[in-house]
């Protein structure tokens, strides 16, 4: 298809959902400075912690036309299935 060859704002690029042209160079790399500096602030409030008490990474910052992984709902029964593999790990 030749969606990529239109200009990055075209409607009709758009009207067909490809997100990719919405930035241009200064927002990614706005976007990049934004996730270097809180990766820096976490580091700093995290050195010298125990790995569980450290507060969870953060989140990548969101763009257009990255496409987040969806995460697994984890029920209950996935979790004692999980501690049933580890004892039995734990056992052999």
């Amino acid at each position: 298809m030749y969606i990529r060859q239109m200009p990055g704002q075209a409607r009709t690029r758009l009207a067909l959902g490809d997100q990719d042209g919405l930035w241009g160079l200064a927002e990614h790399l706005q976007a990049e400075t934004i996730e270097a500096l809180q990766a820096a602030n976490w580091q700093r409030a995290n050195s010298g912690l125990p790995r569980h008490q450290q507060s969870p990474q953060p989140e990548p910052y969101d763009r257009p036309g990255r496409r987040r992984p969806e995460r697994k709902k984890i029920t209950a029964a996935d979790l004692l299935a999980h501690r049933e593999r580890m004892q039995a790990r734990a056992a052999a």
